[in-house]
């Protein structure tokens, strides 16, 4: 889109005055005080720049965070989506879900237990670990109740934000070691089909998972994005099963027991199971549905005058690539295709952009995943008519934003 530029002109002796001043301001070769610029100076090329420091920092200029959306201990807070480009979240970005708070662990003292039907029952150091050749995969983590605001009628509000409406993933590049590693040094009974992953936090969060995903893409990891985990994202280790809702990705991991069965724990059966319409319940719901949303124009972003404009956003699903994204500004009576900006990757964010000619007047913008395994992203009636109107996870329908004739887009609920 045209960049619009203020047509001042400046006089030579303008600009030499403007610099003198920036100088006669700072102490030329002081870096100290260059650090402490709390103004621009009006030339940069005059003044000297700040040192270099231990720990880099974002401008001070930029005005980006994440935003706490459920109160401690049990608390959450979502990576600001309208904010980021590219596939990547920052590590201190990432979203954020606990079930007890974040628990303090001395990586010297860490160790993580392997039993059950195994045959040779062992722990492991976090040095152990390291010593195991590594991996890095680049995926999405996602809360399974993610969404809910773009769902449930009686929450919805206009002035929500993407970060507000699914906040709760991020895509991030994950190191560590491959779970069938670790289960080959125990050696699994031919039996086994399930194993407890079970945390340290104060929650002792425990989920149950099939032994099919630990010998797929299952890893036991310790860095995120080039760095050690961060003590949110489950430092010194936790468990990644990529494509698979949050809650599973077991954080501070320090016990996985191998059995015959699933263990039927708290967390997967007062919580995280789908009641559907016919009064039944899907207790075990583990790969995220393919999803998209909008994260600009969304809210409070301001359309300045009619003319081309880029929508944007981010599609991920949790059973491979996603493989088309269409995009509707009128409500989903028509549709279009998007450009999928690589990389496209399986079981990551995705971007997605389409170049819209905004007319001036109202419209209602939405867009619509599709995945590799033929998966559509459903309307919030589909999803109704499938779950029913009490189903509290997994809520993945089409969002929707409504730009008004002034230009200024709102969050719509969407039919």
């Amino acid at each position: 889109m045209a960049k619009h530029k203020d047509k001042t002109s400046f006089s030579r002796r303008a600009l030499i005055a403007g610099a003198a001043g920036a100088l006669g301001s700072t102490v030329l070769g002081d870096p100290e005080q260059a650090a402490g610029q709390s103004v621009p100076p009006q030339d940069p090329t005059k003044v000297p720049g700040a040192p270099p420091t231990s720990i880099g920092a974002r401008s001070a200029h930029v005005d980006i965070e994440r935003t706490v959306s459920r109160p401690y201990p049990s608390a959450s807070s979502g990576s600001p989506l309208q904010d980021l480009n590219g596939i990547i979240t920052p590590s201190d970005l990432h979203f954020e879900r606990h079930h007890g708070g974040v628990p303090t662990v001395d990586p010297t003292s860490y160790a993580l237990l392997i039993h059950g039907m195994v045959d040779r029952p062992m722990v492991f150091t976090l040095d152990d670990l390291k010593r195991f050749p590594a991996r890095s995969q680049i995926c999405f983590i996602e809360c399974s109740g993610n969404g809910w605001r773009g769902f449930r009628e009686s929450n919805h509000r206009e002035e929500y934000t993407p970060q507000d409406v699914d906040g709760l993933t991020s895509t991030s590049e994950w190191t560590g070691v491959p779970l069938t590693t670790l289960l080959n040094e125990v050696g699994v009974h031919p039996d086994a089909s399930w194993f407890l992953a079970e945390g340290m936090d104060a929650a002792v969060l425990s989920r149950s998972i099939p032994v099919e995903k630990a010998l797929d893409d299952a890893m036991v990891v310790y860095a995120q994005n080039g760095e050690p985990l961060r003590p949110e994202a489950g430092y010194p280790v936790r468990l990644l099963l990529p494509g698979w809702e949050g809650n599973a990705n077991v954080k501070w991991i320090r016990r996985l027991e191998l059995a015959d069965q699933p263990f039927m724990t708290r967390q997967e059966t007062s919580k995280y199971s789908d009641p559907l319409a016919d009064c039944t319940a899907r207790i075990f719901s583990f790969a995220m549905d393919a999803k998209s949303i909008i994260t600009f124009p969304a809210y409070p972003d301001t359309l300045r005058e009619p003319g081309y404009w880029e929508i944007s956003g981010i599609a991920w699903t949790g059973r491979g690539r996603i493989t088309r994204v269409e995009i509707s500004a009128d409500g989903g009576a028509s549709w279009a295709d998007a450009e999928l900006q690589e990389p496209v990757l399986p079981k990551c964010h995705t971007r997605f952009r389409y170049l819209w000619n905004w007319n001036g007047s109202e419209a209602t913008l939405m867009s619509r995943a599709h995945d590799e395994t033929g998966y559509v992203q459903p309307t919030r009636q589909q999803l109704i008519d499938a779950r029913g109107a009490g189903t509290a996870y997994h809520q993945n329908n089409i969002r929707a934003w409504e730009v008004r004739a002034d230009g200024s887009v709102v969050f719509g609920l969407g039919t």
